[in-house]
């Protein structure tokens, strides 16, 4: 007879909810009985005594029998894929296949007997289908009409979403001449004289021409540019923001508006007024996003005032549906009411009559946050089209985060496919001793699938409009997600299984439709089994060269993997010039996130930069013998890490923006956030000072590293 702590364990199981795990210094760890019950509940489970165990155990081996079909099939191109479809025993069942553009296939039924088995009082078989694997792509209907009485008529009908997705993402044309490299940025740092304080589109579109008209550049990969919450104190960090679907109206140049020459006279000086005050914060030591914004709402208001194109707001708002009516709707009630949680209970619900009468009465309201995303798809076409006229093979890489803020538009409209109770981290590792928490609710893997993937698949698809590649942080959540109860440290959580192979499958037929790579970051503990998965499929992995070891011996460029983007620094890292003065460790340090003494880890970090720095030298990537004590030296050091990174044979190479100018400051340290001013710091050069973006074409250093990309 199975102990209660085997049912549970057993119950974690049905529901991919890990019971141990290996951390990043290869030990086992069990996960305790709080936590699992914790997650257990997250995702709806009654767990409170033995007895609601056992209950929820059977029920979870019942589920796909209760189902005629399951929630969606997800197959490959080229295979063939059986199916169990569950009927009352002895009914007939026909299945066809309603095809993405109009025509419909039948299925065949293939012999292979399951023993039927009661459900809920009804005794229920399991029939098999196969599909065939000439199936086009995309996305269909498989449809199951159940015949009970042998009359012929289809007494239950299921019909599922079927996706049918390349076996392998192959790279685009673009990168068919070899190896591309390109620059990586955080786009609100990148400021110029016509920001309003933060980088915007116009500036990205300014920074990809320099690339590659100056540097030779063929990509830019940018910050996530996700939407944040239209009021302040605004999120600054760009991988936690209120939705993953919309893009942040911060980044909109105003003067570049289709409008904007329709503006009165007045109107045209009130924008100029607050232009002029926004100038102000352009040399600011910090980004202030809030100062900012409230400046350029104005401004944009003003803007869609003076627009008189209706119907072509109306076509873009009906060609983004629901999901685009209820951000605006969201934006709207967060401007009123501020943030959801000091919403009413009646407007916690989306689809409920207090939000439809809200819409109503804050039409106006709605209707702004639409045409601002409206403007972003605009302005994000152009960015694009402009870097491909620039001579770039790529053009703009965009920034997936891993999740959104737990109080924001995601959260509130696609509140069943998300989890909440837990929050999504890291357990602690190398570079972060206390694990991670960062205050993200989770797909729920069932509800997800129920839905059809939809919510995941909307998001992917918004991401890979007008985009070369799309760039996907933490990866490993595709596979595996660290969940972490409320009220407990970072270190107590659990690893959650997601099906990868229909998250994977999705993603690679959405790239292949949109013409566009996939580059995962798969660093920090990854199984074997995951990397291999991204390979087969075709999805990049990632590559940062103070990670990459053999032993105690630094990766020589020759065993970097080619499929990969490779970079020396991450926007999780000190710069180049800052790490090798041992930025990481002091700000770590100085945080209060080391786990032994300071000296013992500086011991270690130059232990490891001296191996680095004397593979470069018998590589002969830098003349003689390793300078760290003066800025030359240490610059030198800077472009030898990079004639290392174009001697791998990996086909994206990406170079920090910061260290290309020189910059020396973190931009961000994980597992903080008010402690240090993350996602704040500007771009700036060896000195500190701000830097401007009409500053960098009379830089050497951006053409000394851009030469050894050559």
């Amino acid at each position: 007879m199975e102990t209660p702590d085997q049912a549970l364990a057993d119950l974690a199981a049905a529901w991919g909810v890990s019971t141990g795990f290996t951390d990043w210094q290869g030990v086992e760890r069990p996960v305790g009985d709080e936590a699992l019950r914790a997650i257990l509940t997250a995702l709806g489970l009654d767990v409170s005594t033995d007895a609601a165990v056992r209950t929820a155990l059977s029920d979870a081996e019942l589920r796909p029998w209760r189902q005629t079909l399951p929630p969606i099939v997800v197959t490959r191109a080229g295979r063939t894929r059986r199916v169990p479809v569950h009927v009352p025993h002895g009914a007939e069942v026909r299945v066809t296949v309603e095809l993405e553009d109009g025509g419909t296939r039948p299925v065949r039924q293939v012999d292979h007997w399951v023993d039927p088995r009661p459900v809920d009082g009804v005794l229920t078989g399991e029939a098999t289908v196969e599909l065939d694997p000439d199936l086009p792509l995309g996305w269909h209907v498989l449809r199951a009409e159940v015949d009970t009485d042998g009359a012929g008529s289809a007494e239950q009908d299921a019909a599922v979403p079927l996706v049918v997705a390349p076996e392998r993402l192959e790279l685009p044309p673009a990168l068919a001449d070899g190896p591309a490299w390109g620059v990586l940025t955080q786009l609100y740092q990148v400021r110029s004289a016509d920001s309003w304080g933060v980088g915007d589109l116009g500036d990205l579109a300014a920074l990809a021409s320099w690339s590659a008209r100056d540097l030779g550049a063929d990509f830019v990969l940018v910050n996530p540019l996700h939407a944040a919450q239209p009021v302040a104190p605004m999120e600054p960090s760009p991988y936690l923001p209120t939705t993953r679907r919309f893009a942040n109206p911060l980044y909109l140049r105003v003067q570049e508006l289709p409008a904007y020459p329709l503006l009165d006279p007045a109107a045209r000086d009130r924008v100029q007024e607050l232009a002029a005050r926004a100038a102000e914060l352009t040399t600011s030591e910090r980004i202030d996003r809030d100062a900012a914004w409230a400046l350029k709402r104005d401004a944009l208001r003003l803007v869609f005032e003076a627009d008189d194109d209706t119907r072509g707001l109306e076509e873009y708002a009906d060609a983004r549906g629901l999901g685009l009516t209820d951000f605006a709707t969201w934006s709207a009630i967060a401007e009123v009411l501020g943030d959801d949680r000091d919403w009413p209970e009646e407007l916690a619900d989306p689809r409920s009559d207090a939000v439809t009468a809200f819409r109503a009465e804050h039409a106006d309201l709605v209707r702004f946050h639409t045409w601002l995303q409206w403007q972003l798809a605009r302005q994000l076409a152009a960015v694009q089209e402009s870097a491909l006229a620039d001579g770039m093979r790529v053009g703009v890489v965009h920034d997936l985060a891993v999740g959104v803020h737990r109080a924001g538009a995601d959260a509130w409209s696609l509140r069943r496919a998300l989890v909440r109770g837990v929050s999504v981290g890291a357990p602690p590792d190398q570079f972060n001793q206390l694990g991670q928490d960062w205050s993200q609710p989770p797909w729920h893997p069932v509800r997800l699938a129920e839905a059809g993937y939809a919510p995941y698949r909307d998001m992917i698809r918004a991401l890979l409009v007008d985009a070369g590649g799309l760039r996907i942080d933490h990866v490993l959540g595709l596979f595996r997600l660290w969940w972490i109860p409320e009220g407990m440290p970072a270190s107590e959580g659990a690893y959650v299984r997601y099906d990868h192979e229909a998250m994977l499958s999705i993603l690679v037929l959405e790239a292949h439709r949109a013409g566009a790579f996939v580059v995962g970051e798969d660093m920090g503990v990854v199984p074997p089994t995951a990397r291999e998965a991204l390979l087969e499929r075709g999805i990049l992995g990632t590559s940062v060269l103070w990670f990459e070891w053999d032993g105690d011996r630094p990766l020589p460029p020759e065993d970097y993997r080619e499929l990969c983007l490779a970079t020396v620094t991450t926007h999780d890292l000190a710069p180049s010039e800052g790490y090798l003065e041992l930025a990481h460790v002091r700000l770590r340090e100085q945080l209060g996130l080391l786990t032994r003494g300071v000296e013992e880890e500086i011991a270690q970090e130059r232990t490891s930069i001296q191996r680095v720095c004397r593979l470069l030298t018998e590589r002969g990537f830098l003349d003689g013998p390793a300078d760290l004590k003066t800025a030359a030296g240490r610059e030198d050091v800077v472009v030898a890490l990079h004639r290392l990174l174009a001697a791998t044979p990996s086909r994206l190479r990406g170079v920090a923006l910061s260290d290309l100018v020189g910059d020396r400051r973190i931009i961000n340290q994980p597992g903080t956030s008010d402690e240090y001013p993350n996602w704040r710091i500007p771009l700036a050069g060896p000195d500190e000072r701000p830097l401007l973006l009409e500053e960098l074409p009379a830089l050497s250093l951006p053409r000394r590293i851009a030469a050894t990309q050559d």
